[in-house]
């Protein structure tokens, strides 16, 4: 029987001292007893994956994580999460993020994912858009989330639209003129969606199209080059499924999972047990810890922790696998506090569930990347 290595992603899980709660993050309020019984047998640190040196995200992180090298890591996420939905762009092409957002009656950002808006009307907001550009393609992916293809545009391209939910508050209309300026089609296409959308204002809401993360065609190394070994990944959001399809990991299709704290945690558990059979790496991916804090819902990020604890890991541990080991930890920090990604350090916990195996201490990205690649070595 060959080692195996199970990496826990918790998205976002490190946090700011939350005010309410006498300074405690949302990790330390959370009830997690086998994270904590794990803990004690093994090692608990605390540690920034991004450094001095990448911008706080889930691409750049998750893909440091993976051991993809600094140059290989792109700049934008939108074709990796275009590669999750099994397409793909010729080099002529690029693709753009394009989520709906909501603006108060002073044209401020009030929210990145159509808050007021019931999932019937998103969807019905997705088919207004089908077929409303012959130069333009929509791609519905879920929710508020949206991508639009076009011909490559440099002008575009350099274009740093601001992550919209990290722009709470500043006026919609200045955030995207870069990227207007740049692109007559792009000037046409939000004019129009804006005339289309305003059927859809309540409350003084205003509803609009936010395309911003321009990114095009890009080759990754092999996650089998990477480390010598295959690998699976279990996750539900777009960006997580596209880096593995495009590191030629194994991608579980999962039919009650959501990329929010309302997701199907018996199901995640279920599709790890299953690929933890077939690979000695497997990552699974929590992407509610991330949503809630961008929500500033703190509560919500420690209930959600408290039910990984109590969903995933209690069962994975009462049923163990032989020569296991588990890295439990954040891509990034995602403060509840301010609803934005930093590069503070966050809890990363290491153990053997099973086997005889001595945790290694967690420090720093070098550390991960080796727990990776010592499994690689083992069943080399």
């Amino acid at each position: 029987m060959y080692a195996r290595s199970l990496l826990v992603l918790i998205d976002g899980l490190g946090d700011d001292p939350i005010p309410a709660w006498d300074g405690l993050t949302p990790f330390e309020r959370a009830e997690h007893p086998h994270m904590d019984r794990l803990a004690a047998q093994g090692k608990l640190e605390e540690v920034s994956v991004c450094g001095q040196d990448l911008v706080p995200g889930s691409l750049t992180c998750i893909l440091r994580l993976l051991g993809v090298p600094k140059e290989k890591i792109p700049a934008n996420r939108a074709y990796l999460e275009l590669l999750a939905e099994g397409r793909d762009v010729s080099e002529y092409e690029m693709v753009l993020r394009c989520n709906v957002i909501s603006q108060d009656s002073a044209g401020r950002l009030v929210s990145f994912n159509g808050m007021g808006l019931t999932p019937r009307e998103l969807r019905e907001i997705a088919g207004l858009f089908n077929h409303f550009a012959h130069t333009i393609e929509f791609l519905h992916l879920s929710d508020y989330r949206n991508l639009l293809i076009m011909n490559r545009k440099k002008a575009v391209l350099d274009v740093l639209t601001a992550p919209p939910h990290e722009s709470m508050g500043m006026v919609v209309d200045d955030l995207l003129a870069d990227l207007k300026a740049a692109s007559l089609e792009m000037k046409v296409f939000t004019q129009e969606a804006d005339r289309l959308l305003q059927k859809y204002s309540r409350n003084d809401l205003r509803y609009r199209l936010y395309p911003w993360g321009a990114s095009c065609r890009t080759e990754f190394p092999s996650f089998r080059t990477l480390h010598g070994m295959d690998g699976a990944l279990v996750g539900q959001t777009e960006i997580v499924r596209g880096i593995g399809k495009a590191l030629g990991m194994e991608v579980p299709p999962l039919q009650y999972c959501t990329a929010d704290i309302d997701t199907d945690v018996r199901e995640k558990l279920a599709v790890t047990r299953r690929m933890l059979a077939r690979y000695p790496f497997v990552m699974t991916h929590f992407n509610g810890t991330d949503e809630a804090a961008h929500r500033h819902d703190y509560e919500g990020k420690a209930r959600f922790i408290s039910r990984i604890d109590r969903e995933f890991l209690g069962p994975l541990l009462e049923r163990g696998t032989d020569s296991l080991q588990i890295v439990i930890c954040g891509d990034h920090v995602t403060s509840s506090v301010t609803g934005r990604h930093t590069r503070g350090k966050g809890p990363v916990l290491s153990a053997w569930i099973s086997g005889t195996g001595t945790a290694a201490p967690v420090r720093g990205d070098d550390d991960l990347l080796e727990f990776i690649r010592k499994v690689g070595k083992q069943n080399g």
